[in-house]
């Protein structure tokens, strides 16, 4: 049989994690030659989407397993936001390792993904790597303390600037308060130190936020 996948393999010029295979005659020996039949099997390419899902999950499967991380790598709905992304949501006992602090590992370790995902397909892909659900909570959490401060500013009239957030929780701020009625949002600073200011919406005869070329939402 596995001669036969990979006679199909040979002529369809392609990889075995790029196929789908169905045995329709595992095949048999038989006895001094009598009685035996030929393994046959029916090969079929998958969709290129369904290739990439399955490349992500091997990768992710395969760092877990030389990091000795006990845990288990599923193909998770991507969020709306981002549905043209791979989403990868890992659970296991020791899945809390790669958090960090802060989400710092977790970062990390989606970096890496994408870049071997990348490097495997030969073409530029989206992952996107959940721990426990840690992103969820996460926004969640920074949605909330965004409305919070929001409130605050309203009432006090004062800009106030959050600590340093990476890009994609910087973004989850400037979305929250996109349609705030008395506030805006920009981001100010560099690199690891940019952050996200929450300031008194300006009069509406007042010149208008633009957007920046790089994360969507950002205003200047």
């Amino acid at each position: 049989m596995e001669e036969a996948v990979e006679l199909a393999l040979k002529e369809l010029g392609t990889r075995r994690e790029e196929v789908e295979v169905e045995v329709l005659n595992p095949g048999k020996g038989g006895f001094l030659g009598f009685g035996a039949e030929q393994a046959k099997v029916r090969v079929r390419r998958l969709p290129a989407e369904d290739q990439l899902r399955r490349t992500t999950k091997e990768v992710v499967d395969q760092l877990l397993a030389t990091m000795k991380v006990s845990a288990v790598a599923t193909i998770g709905k991507a969020p709306s936001d981002a549905s043209d992304a791979v989403f990868i949501e890992v659970e296991g006992e020791d899945s809390g390792l790669l958090i960090g602090r802060r989400g710092e590992t977790l970062r990390a370790f989606q970096f890496i993904v994408n870049l071997l995902v990348s490097k495997q397909t030969g073409q530029r892909s989206l992952v996107m790597v959940d721990v426990e659900h840690y992103k969820e909570r996460r926004y969640a959490n920074l949605r909330s303390m965004a409305q919070r401060i929001a409130d605050r500013v309203s009432q006090t009239n004062r800009a106030m600037t959050l600590e340093p957030m990476p890009a994609n929780e910087r973004r989850i701020i400037h979305l929250a308060l996109a349609n705030h009625p008395r506030v805006s949002t920009q981001s100010i600073g560099e690199g690891e130190n940019r952050k996200v200011t929450i300031l008194p919406r300006r009069p509406s005869n007042g010149p208008r936020p633009v957007r920046t070329e790089g994360e969507t939402g950002e205003t200047v």
